[in-house]
C-alpha cells in the first residue's frame, strides 16, 4: 500500500483477500544468494534511523497497517520468515499512519503488544478486516470487537489503549518518517536499509542485508 492509496485502503479494509497467503512462501530459487540492487532492491538511509536493539543484535523493523491488504497476504510469509530467523536478529513490528485514519489501528496494535495478545490476536485482526469483513479503523468499533474475542482483560485494554498507546503510536509514526516508509509492507534494517513491499523477495533481501549490517557491526 503506497501513501498515495491510504484512503482507499481503508475503504477497501474488510473486503476480500485479492491473493491467496500462500502465494509468498518463499522458494528454493528465491532463497539463492542473491546480491541486492542500491536503488532497486533497497535505499540506503541518507541519515541512519534509530535502532533499539543491542549493538549485538540486528534489527529488522517490520512496517505494517491492519487495513493493508497486502500486509494481510505478506504477515504468513513474514511468520514463517521469523521462525528462522538467525540468533542475531531482532524484530519489531511497527503500525504506520500515513493519516489520522490510521492511529486506532497504531494504537491497537500496541495496546496487543503490551497484553501479550500478539500471538492470540494480531493475525485475527487482519482476518476480521480482510476476510470477515468488519471496519476495525475507530476506537468504539475496536472495542467491541475485541470484548467479543473472550478472555481480555477490558478495563486493561482500555486503560492501555487511551494511555501509553496514544505515546506509542506517535513514536511510531517518528520511526515512519525516519525511514522514508512510503508504502507497507515494508523492512527497515539495522537503520540503515529500507526494503519497499515486493511480497517474498523483500525477505531474500532482508537476508543479505542482515549478513551486511552484521558485518559491518
Amino acid at each position: 500500500m503506497q501513501r498515495r492509496d491510504f484512503s482507499r485502503s481503508l475503504l477497501a479494509a474488510g473486503t476480500t483477500a485479492l491473493a491467496a497467503t500462500g502465494g509468498l512462501t518463499l522458494t528454493p530459487a528465491l532463497a539463492q544468494r542473491v546480491a541486492p540492487k542500491e536503488g532497486t532492491d533497497f535505499i540506503r538511509l541518507s541519515r541512519p534511523a534509530p535502532v533499539e536493539s543491542p549493538a549485538s543484535q540486528v534489527e529488522v523493523v517490520e512496517f505494517f497497517a491492519y487495513s493493508c491488504v497486502h500486509c494481510f497476504n505478506f504477515e504468513p510469509a513474514f511468520d514463517e520468515w521469523m521462525k528462522k530467523k538467525p540468533a542475531n536478529v531482532n524484530v519489531r513490528r511497527m503500525p504506520v499512519a500515513f493519516s489520522p485514519a490510521f492511529v486506532p489501528m497504531q494504537r491497537l496494535y500496541f495496546t496487543l503488544e503490551a497484553m501479550k495478545l500478539v500471538d492470540r490476536l494480531h493475525s485475527k485482526v487482519f482476518q476480521a478486516m480482510h476476510v470477515d469483513r468488519q471496519q476495525l479503523t475507530t476506537q468504539p468499533v475496536i472495542t467491541a470487537w475485541i470484548d467479543k474475542q473472550g478472555g481480555v482483560d477490558m478495563a486493561r485494554f482500555n486503560e492501555f489503549y487511551n494511555g501509553p498507546a496514544v505515546a506509542l503510536a506517535a513514536k511510531a509514526t517518528q520511526l515512519q518518517e525516519a525511514y522514508k516508509v512510503e508504502g507497507t509492507p515494508s523492512l527497515g534494517v539495522a537503520g540503515r536499509y529500507y526494503v519497499n513491499g515486493q511480497g517474498s523477495r523483500t525477505l531474500v533481501v532482508a537476508d543479505a542485508l542482515i549478513v551486511e549490517a552484521a558485518r559491518k557491526a
